[in-house]
């Protein structure tokens, strides 16, 4: 009887999902969350403001009928972020939120009185701080203990929330990731003609590529990749570099590329676009932050090389160093030679390709669509 008047009490449950900002890879993860709710009895609303004008330059919004567009004001050159979600939530009995320092009105909501759960959905930490000792993260790590609930993007972000002291069992590991099955049914499509018909376009033909995915800012340690692309360019004459991004770095790349004719930069490409012009290339390089972008190599069958920089996103932990990808010492000749042995090598290639689609099988949007469902249905269950 317990049950069953628990299980009508969950029916009538609703969860809002607050994002600063709404982008385009985060579409499919909402349509298919949605309906698994749904499934369940559980209605879900998704909160979003509006972009900085730096991330604007990204050219990477996203778009849902339904989703909710709320006031956003930023302050101090877009360091400080206020969005009033506070009404729209009244009824809702969980808001998951990110944990941004930025973000004032997230900090309200942390330390007054509220009648809904509320929980976080994060990396656990601010991967790119140097200082872990900084007022900013130790106030980070204040906040990590004023919720009831924790969606890590992945073990390495479930280990950091630990590690303040949260309790382990109200942390959900939901394993980031993007359409993974999609961006391989594209990859699969993508022929010999039609990769055939992209290096004719770029003024490529048989020459080994080297393929950077990413947006293009300081994070990514750019100055490193083109550094590294010239010692590279040393060692295999016929060389060439591939930049797929947008970002406010562009017009250094920009005019890099120029006064390098072996390099070119397309801008920014989504979806099936993006997995052609990776398809071209033999090997990923990105020396600097790596995030979802890991998917992107995975997807292709294109092995990622990057550096132990201490800068990555939780999904960093995807890569297996030798398996899926490779992982050098943050210097340039390391990385630049590793970059070499790969490209002259077919059979190790062959090997992490291997790697690479088993790491696309496992990183799944329907993982962790499932993964988000069971964590969600769960925190409702459970007392605060």
């Amino acid at each position: 009887m317990h049950n069953e008047f628990h299980g009508r009490q969950l029916e009538r449950r609703e969860v809002a999902i607050v994002q600063r900002r709404l982008t385009h890879y985060r579409v499919p993860l909402f349509e298919a969350l949605r309906q698994y709710l749904k499934e369940r009895g559980i209605r879900l609303r998704v909160l979003y403001g509006t972009a900085t004008s730096v991330e604007a330059t990204k050219n990477d919004s996203g778009h849902l009928d339904w989703a909710e567009s709320m006031p956003t004001r930023y302050l101090l050159g877009g360091r400080i972020c206020w969005q009033n979600f506070g009404p729209l939530t009244r009824d809702s009995d969980l808001v998951i939120i990110t944990q941004e320092n930025k973000l004032l009105s997230n900090h309200w909501r942390l330390v007054t009185p509220r009648q809904f759960r509320l929980a976080f959905w994060g990396h656990g930490a601010n991967l790119q701080n140097r200082n872990p000792k900084s007022l900013r993260e130790r106030f980070k790590r204040w906040t990590t203990n004023r919720v009831d609930w924790w969606f890590a993007y992945s073990d390495m972000s479930a280990d950091l929330v630990a590690a303040t002291g949260f309790q382990s069992s109200r942390i959900t590991v939901v394993n980031n990731a993007v359409d993974t099955t999609q961006m391989r049914r594209w990859a699969q499509e993508i022929d010999h003609e039609e990769t055939r018909t992209l290096r004719h376009g770029l003024g490529i033909e048989e020459s080994p590529i080297g393929v950077f995915v990413g947006s293009l800012y300081i994070d990514k340690r750019l100055d490193f990749l083109l550094a590294s692309a010239e010692a590279v360019r040393r060692e295999i004459p016929d060389f060439h570099l591939l930049i797929i991004g947008e970002g406010p770095e562009r017009e250094k790349v920009r005019s890099w590329c120029q006064a390098h004719s072996w390099a070119h930069w397309v801008g920014g490409r989504f979806r099936r676009e993006k997995m052609a012009y990776v398809s071209v290339a033999q090997v990923m390089l990105n020396p600097g932050s790596v995030g979802l972008g890991i998917l992107d190599s995975f997807a292709c069958g294109v092995p990622l090389v990057t550096t132990d920089c201490g800068g990555h996103g939780p999904e960093i932990a995807y890569l297996c160093n030798g398996v899926n990808g490779v992982m050098t010492t943050n210097d340039v000749g390391a990385y630049s030679a590793a970059a070499v042995a790969l490209l002259r090598s077919e059979e190790e290639r062959a090997r992490l390709r291997v790697g690479c689609r088993a790491g696309a099988e496992t990183y799944t949007l329907e993982h962790m669509v499932q993964r988000f469902t069971e964590g969600i249905a769960t925190c409702l269950q459970t007392s605060r």
